[in-house]
């Protein structure tokens, strides 16, 4: 008899534990609305970071040309120009401050800016964290999906619960979570779960609890 009240109870304490878990997981569950298939901006610009590389043309001027990084401080240094704030700044906008600067030494300055190694300001860039093969930040390109962030970051891992996996988007309105279907899309084929990505979003994707 004894034995048996012991079996009962155990019975009785596995389905209430497996009851406590499932509540904690509706608990702990985030809702949030379907990220929108179509984000992109038409205006969209690139935005000097630091790490990029620019190349600078002066138009009839070589010895003024020059390759160089974008320092850590967002600074770049060049014949006649020291300290030159780069960070923050579109190609086009960057040209034409140079063109200022070099007017005090050369009679109409023609300057084109090519960036030809991208980073990007960290406010631009897609950071990944989470259940990716390789968790990492990424710099944003125009048209940038989600699929080809799950690229470029391996995929999902074995552990990845990747249908609860959200995106943190900053917006005019404030910050917005809208949740995406990783594992339809990666896993399953599922090209209606493609949506496009913003600069400075976050793609979290949670670990499986089973």
């Amino acid at each position: 008899m004894f034995t048996r009240l012991q079996d009962l109870f155990r019975v009785s304490f596995h389905w209430a534990g497996v009851g406590v878990l499932g509540a904690l997981a509706a608990g702990c569950a985030s809702y949030h609305p379907p990220a929108p298939p179509s984000a992109a901006s038409a205006d969209y610009r690139y935005i000097i970071g630091p790490g990029d590389n620019v190349n600078i043309i002066v138009w009839r001027n070589p010895e003024l040309s020059m390759a160089v990084p974008v320092r850590p401080d967002g600074m770049i240094a060049g014949p006649l120009i020291e300290d030159m704030p780069a960070m923050g700044k579109t190609p086009t906008a960057l040209a034409r401050d140079m063109e200022k600067a070099l007017a005090t030494f050369i009679r109409d300055p023609i300057v084109t800016v090519v960036v030809t190694g991208f980073v990007g300001t960290q406010s631009e860039q897609i950071r990944v964290v989470g259940e990716a093969a390789k968790p990492q930040a990424l710099p944003y390109r125009q048209n940038m999906t989600v699929l080809d962030v799950m690229i470029a970051v391996g995929g999902l891992t074995d552990f990845a619960d990747g249908n609860a996996a959200t995106i943190v988007r900053n917006s005019s309105e404030g910050r917005q979570q809208y949740s995406v279907r990783l594992t339809d899309l990666i896993r399953r084929g599922e090209v209606s779960a493609n949506v496009d990505m913003k600069p400075g979003d976050v793609l979290i994707i949670p670990q499986s609890w089973f």
